[in-house]
This record gives structure tokens, sequence and C-alpha cells, in this order.
């Protein structure tokens, strides 16, 4: 609202007046020239002036000698508080500092060679609540939520458009994932564990953990998506207990053999869960359709693959790594495996952005369209939100 323009015969004291009676959050205590959407930065500078100034005439108003050392001390009081606002105001805005493994640097190159892949992603303006989230669920559930993993920030990145439930929830599934990860990786009968998610027993803290997330999950969406669901878990075991026999019969997978079966390793349920996230379902012709499976397996592929050389350093000689195997199958060393592999990311980026226009959405209802624009969307996020990730998680370290 405007305030009345001032006679010029009022005095300074009625002109506020006048304006407290406009504004009543000036009749609350609030300083003259500051709005409530000021700066956090003006904010701390004006308060702490304030009252560095007050301190200041209190203290130097006796004998002239203390005057000026009680002002350098106020001096310093106050350019420490602009230090400690600025920081605050700038958190959010600021990356962290790159603190992934060194493999995972191995990936910057795509940042020039792939367009969707050339910025970073936006952060969530939600993250830290999203973070919270994600570590109460963890120790309600038994499972381990490092912050210098940061989950929640992949999710953070990969649903930054949607509302913190979505990514909450999206978070709290990958920290599942990835514990579930280590596990076949860790255990000597690595595949007990989805012997109880797959018959409803919670035995594990992992399978405890699933259950609980799949009450939530599964009660938004159709029985078609639960069965669909339950395939991708069925495909996860069925490619674990593939890797579990090679390693045991000493075989190596063919560089032709290793995409199909990688896709099932990663988790093909993972891309379904986008959907109940967002509060949406991707209709069953679609989500049939040869672009719709091209987008989510591209997808995957550049997901797993950008992880693989990642992670390469850690795998301790297993051979289910695609740069592992293009140097063991085509005899490269690794600098020039990984950028054999690297040709394929890229290549595979663009069999999303092809897949993804394909899409036939003029053949949906105005909202259904929407609805399956927005899973899209967060597919084709994925592979940036998940370059940021592997650059500052401290996992593959």
């Amino acid at each position: 609202m405007k305030h009345p323009v001032k006679s010029r015969a009022q005095s300074p004291e009625q002109s506020r007046e006048q304006d407290r009676e406009q504004d009543p959050a000036k009749s609350q205590g609030e300083s003259p020239g500051t709005s409530p959407a000021e700066s956090p930065v003006k904010a701390a500078v004006s308060t702490t002036m304030t009252s560095t100034t007050s301190t200041t005439t209190g203290n130097t108003g006796g004998t002239g000698g203390t005057g000026g050392g009680t002002t350098g001390t106020m001096t310093t009081t106050v350019l420490a508080t602009v230090r400690t606002a600025l920081r605050s105001a700038l958190a959010s805005m600021l990356p962290l500092p790159r603190r992934g493994g060194p493999a995972a640097q191995a990936l910057l190159p795509l940042t020039e060679r792939v367009p969707a892949m050339a910025a970073p992603c936006r952060m969530h303006p939600a993250v830290y609540a999203i973070e919270a989230a994600v570590i109460d669920w963890a120790r309600r559930t038994g499972l381990r939520a490092d912050p210098d993993v940061g989950y929640h920030r992949m999710a953070g990145r990969a649903f930054a458009e949607f509302d913190a439930a979505a990514a909450a929830l999206f978070a709290q599934w990958l920290t599942w994932l990835f514990h579930l990860d280590d596990e076949l990786d860790e255990r000597s009968g690595p595949l007990e564990v989805f012997h109880g998610m797959l018959k409803g027993a919670s035995r594990h803290p992992l399978e405890a953990a699933f259950a609980d997330l799949w009450r939530v999950t599964s009660a938004r969406m159709s029985d078609r998506w639960r069965a669909r669901f339950a395939v991708g878990l069925q495909r996860q075991y069925d490619a674990c207990r593939t890797e579990a026999e090679n390693r045991a019969a000493g075989r190596m997978p063919t560089l032709e053999e290793y995409p199909a079966l990688r896709r099932g390793t990663v988790g093909p349920y993972l891309y379904d869960l986008v959907e109940p996230c967002l509060r949406v379902e991707v209709p069953g012709w679609l989500h049939e359709s040869e672009p719709w499976q091209r987008l989510v397996d591209a997808c995957s592929d550049v997901t797993a693959w950008c992880n693989d050389v990642a992670s390469r350093p850690k795998e301790h000689g297993d051979v289910h790594n695609f740069v592992v195997l293009a140097m063991r199958q085509l005899g490269l060393g690794e600098r020039a495996a990984t950028a054999w592999v690297l040709d394929r990311i890229a290549a595979r980026c663009q069999d999303m952005s092809e897949a993804a226009r394909r899409l036939p959405l003029d053949d949906l209802e105005p909202k259904a369209a929407r609805d399956v624009s927005k899973v899209a969307c967060a597919y084709l996020a994925a592979p940036r939100a998940h370059l940021d990730w592997l650059l500052e998680s401290k996992r593959y370290a």
C-alpha cells in the first residue's frame, strides 16, 4: 500500500507517526529503514552497528584513554559478525567443496561434451530439512545416515523443482538402496537379504527399513505399479545372483553382456520410485512403449556407468565394472579405458534426449501429459544430479 503524500508542514515525528499508522510492523519495534524482507547480512550489520554504537558511547563517556581501545574492540566485533552473516547468507547458494574420490574427477569432461550435463543442478531450497528427515528415518529403522555421503543432496538436486516431501522420500530410498549394495558386497551370504524382502519378513534392519518405505510408498499406487516394482526387485535379485555365480566360477561378463546385467544390479525399480515420490503414475501402455523404455534404460546406463568410473578404485579386483572390463578385454590402460567408457556415457546421454523427444505426450489428456512430463524431467535431471553428488560425496573417497 502506498503511503499518503506527506505535507511539507509535517515534523519528522509526525511523519513517523503517520508511517506507523499505515504499517503496523513499525509500531512493534521494527527499526527504521529495516523491512521484513531485508537480507540477513544487512540486518546483522544494522543490528550490530546499533549495539556497537550504544556500547561504545556508554564505555567512552568517562575517560578519554579507554575510548580508542573500546572502539577497536567494537570494530573487530562488527567485522566478525559481518563475516558470520555472509557465511550464513551464502551457504545455501555456494556448492560444497569437491571432496569426492579422485576417480570421480575423470567424469568432468562430460560437462563439456554433454549439453544436459554442462551446468550444475540447482539444489532444493529445503535441502537441510530433507537431510533431517532422512537422518530421523534412518535412525528409526536402524540404518546409518552419514551426512558426508549425502544421499539427500543427490535427491535434492534431482527433485529441486518439486516439493521437499518428494525429495525426502526418494533420499530415503537411496539410503536404503546403497545400504543394500554395501550388504551385497560385504556379506558372505549376500542374497539372503532378498529373501526376507520378497517374502515380507522384517528381521534384518534392511528388511525392516524396506517394509517401512514400502508401506508409505505403495499406498499411493495401483496394483499394476506394485506388480511392476516387484518385478524390478526380482530382476535385481537375479542380476546379483548372476554376479555371485560369476565370482564363484571366476567368470568375466563380456562387454556386450555387461550393460543389461548392470541395469539389473543398479535396481530397476529405482526409476519406478519417481512416480510415487511425485504422486503420479505413468499409464501402463506408455510405460511399456519403446520411447519410455529407451529413456529409462539410457538413464540407468548413464548413472550406473558414471558410478563405475567413480567407484573403480574401491572395487578390489571385482570385474563387474565397465572400466575394469574395458581394461581387461580391450587391453587398455586405466586412462584409455575410462575415456572409452566416457564415450559410451556421452552417447547414452544423447539417446536419453532423443527418447524424451519421442514420448507420445500428445496422446494423453493434458493433466496426464503434465504428470508424465514431471517424471521424464526427473529422469533427465538425474545424470547431472548424480555427477554433482559423486564429485562431493565421500562414499568413494
